[in-house]
């Protein structure tokens, strides 16, 4: 493999934002390969991935290139270079003559990564708190949860059943050379084994399918909405569950999407479009009366709520770099004060589903322990909890309770 100056800039180019600027690592990549049309597939290929990866294992490169933690920003054009060129050489790459990669050799970084003896933490490029954190929360499950955390999530997509099932689709993937194979975990996920831009394929256009992982695609399908119903999704961001309940409901009935920030709800009426929904009704969430004025109308409630994001490292790793401990704590409030306030949209005899993508209990199980302590006409009627490195997935968990008639 030959190493291309302009496309190794555009590696580090992306790190900065990330790192020095705090932005999103897949909006980074997403608009430096919009504004590089003319790389081919493979350098495409190679920048996301590159950045991926470092950002991914950015703690251990750091030790292995430099012998130290990352230190604070900004950073040296040659320092990050010098991180990429680690990142070769451990996947068997050679390296360029280039002054960056001076002294760097295979040999040597195998001996500075034996040298870390079991500093777990920075084998598996995580921050100290936060691996301390995983220890306390899930014990000896937490040795197996990290590496499942630091692999690559496949590219997954849920069929749209409005409009097409998933053996047809299959069999028009698998003309067009991205290698599908049926998902395990949901019947309506497909697995893509070729990586691409599946945005700009025609069915994705027609609104045949979603990328949406397997777990998640669970969900929905906990809370199990019935075509005629009245269902409200509280927390719908861009709507990837809200669109999955609308086909689940056959596009009959009243689905309520809800969020705090209105922007991402104007994302969602694009996407109700393209996936031929007509059934969802975009609602912001400007108050406390927002909700007030729905109590007890839902026949069913989706509060897939705010979170850590532990359970979706593997596609978000630059989500540990930004993760504080202060923040974890807080989002905690603030998961039961939607528990608390918005179960009262659910009508009596109503179900709901409580959803994270953390890997918690303390998200989790904890926080549906406490609620149902303040709430005596809830009950529990199941809950599950998906572990990347059990079920392959992303990380969830989602209960469904019901309220008493």
């Amino acid at each position: 493999m030959r190493l291309h100056r302009p496309l190794t800039y555009g590696v580090t180019s992306a790190l900065r934002q990330i790192f020095e600027e705090g932005r999103y690592a897949d909006k980074v990549i997403a608009q430096l390969l919009k504004a590089n049309r003319k790389w081919g597939s493979r350098d495409r290929a190679f920048v996301a991935s590159s950045v991926y990866d470092i950002v991914r294992w950015w703690r251990l490169l750091w030790n292995l290139a430099f012998e130290k933690d990352p230190p604070a920003p900004p950073f040296k054009e040659e320092r990050l270079l010098r991180l990429l060129g680690v990142k070769l050489l451990l996947e068997g790459h050679s390296l360029p003559d280039w002054k960056e990669f001076a002294g760097l050799s295979a040999d040597n970084i195998l001996l500075s990564k034996e040298a870390l003896g079991f500093r777990t933490a920075v084998i598996q490029s995580i921050p100290d708190w936060l691996d301390q954190l995983g220890r306390q929360e899930l014990g000896e499950k937490w040795e197996a949860e990290l590496p499942a955390l630091n692999e690559t999530a496949e590219l997954v997509i849920r069929t749209n059943t409005l409009l097409t099932n998933r053996e047809t689709l299959l069999k028009e993937l698998e003309k067009d050379g991205w290698q599908p194979r049926p998902g395990t975990v949901s019947d309506d996920a497909i697995i893509l084994g070729k990586r691409g831009n599946i945005f700009r394929h025609p069915l994705f256009l027609k609104g045949y399918f979603e990328v949406q992982d397997e777990g998640s695609q669970l969900i929905a399908k906990m809370l199990a909405p019935e075509p005629g119903m009245r269902v409200v999704d509280a927390c719908a961001g861009a709507g990837g569950k809200a669109l999955h309940l609308a086909s689940l409901m056959q596009n009959k009935g009243t689905l309520i999407a809800m969020d705090t920030e209105a922007w991402k709800l104007d994302e969602l009426k694009r996407r109700a479009k393209r996936n031929k929904v007509h059934i969802i009704q975009s609602r912001p969430i400007e108050s406390s009366k927002s909700i007030k004025r729905l109590t007890e109308t839902a026949d069913r409630l989706l509060l897939d709520v705010p979170c850590s994001g532990l359970g979706v490292l593997r596609r978000n790793p630059d989500a540990k770099w930004k993760l504080s401990p202060e923040f974890v704590e807080g989002i905690k409030n603030t998961q039961a004060e939607i528990l608390s306030s918005y179960s009262r949209m659910l009508k009596p005899g109503g179900r709901m589903v409580y959803a994270t993508c953390s890997i918690l209990p303390s998200e989790n199980e904890g926080q549906v322990q406490r609620f149902l302590q303040d709430h005596h006409n809830f009950k529990l009627l199941s809950s599950k909890h998906l572990l990347p490195s059990e079920h392959g997935t992303d990380g969830f968990f989602m209960a469904l309770l019901e309220k008493s008639a």
